[in-house]
């Protein structure tokens, strides 16, 4: 079976360096990913991002040597297993609140006898590989969104669990559940604490922590914290952020 570059980075010491995709289009994954970040999620939570276009966005990645990866909508099994048979290698579970949320996320991103995901990988195969079945367990990474007040509450229940390999920090929703102002970077001191206290946990109980982040000097910032999965922005802000600049220069230069 393919490796998955996220362990051999982190079996390394290295941090992750992840770009994340909420446009939903085959062509602009394809761009991004030729541009050699380490990981592509494809957004399927929040934004315009449906299954079939993630499918397409997913073949578009495998152009190149970046891993794919999606966060899924919910904690549900039919989406968790259908994104992982169309070759995700990683995934990201939005609002894991309780330990048998992490129970049920992991059974159902694993085979037996380590879970309950049914067998059909479809194009996990051609992805993956002919011997799919046989490694998926050890190779797909599963990660857990921590970013709601019983999330935090339950933060040792969730990483005691096993074949859970990573927790995953969403900023404004954390900031939005201690009664702060949604943001990526600029935090108020409660979430500031919050981040801190996920990662320490994180590393106490053998897991790897991951965190979004606007700037690539917030993620510096989080990776000399103990992070090991920055990711920086996404491509539509991205986007937006290169346009505005060089409308910024040209305007600057004389054009009214």
């Amino acid at each position: 079976m393919r490796p998955n570059k996220i362990r051999e980075h982190w079996a390394a010491g290295r941090p992750v360096v992840n770009g994340w995709l909420a446009i939903p289009s085959g062509f602009s994954a394809e761009t991004m990913a030729h541009q050699g970040w380490d990981t592509l999620t494809v957004d399927i939570q929040h934004g315009v991002i449906d299954y079939q276009k993630a499918v397409e966005m997913f073949t578009a990645i495998s152009t190149t040597d970046t891993v794919p990866v999606t966060r899924v909508p919910w904690l549900e099994p039919g989406i968790l297993m259908k994104v992982l048979d169309a070759g995700a290698y990683g995934v990201i579970c939005p609002m894991i609140n309780y330990r048998e949320d992490a129970e049920n996320l992991v059974a159902w991103t694993h085979y037996p006898p380590n879970g309950t995901r049914s067998l059909g990988p479809t194009r996990g195969l051609l992805y993956g590989g002919s011997d799919y079945p046989l490694h998926a367990n050890d190779t797909i990474v599963v990660f857990a969104m921590i970013e709601t007040l019983q999330g935090l509450d339950n933060l040792e229940d969730i990483l005691s669990v096993p074949e859970l390999d990573a927790v995953y920090i969403g900023p404004s929703d954390l900031s939005l559940a201690l009664g702060c102002r949604p943001a990526f970077d600029e935090v108020e001191p409660p979430v500031a604490e919050a981040i801190e206290l996920i990662a320490a946990k994180a590393k106490e109980y053998g897991k790897f922590a991951g965190c979004h982040n606007g700037t690539p000097e917030y993620a510096l910032k989080r990776i000399e914290m103990g992070f090991q999965f920055v990711t920086i922005a996404s491509d539509a802000r991205l986007m937006a952020a290169a346009s505005k600049d060089a409308l910024a220069q040209v305007r600057g230069g004389g054009l009214s």
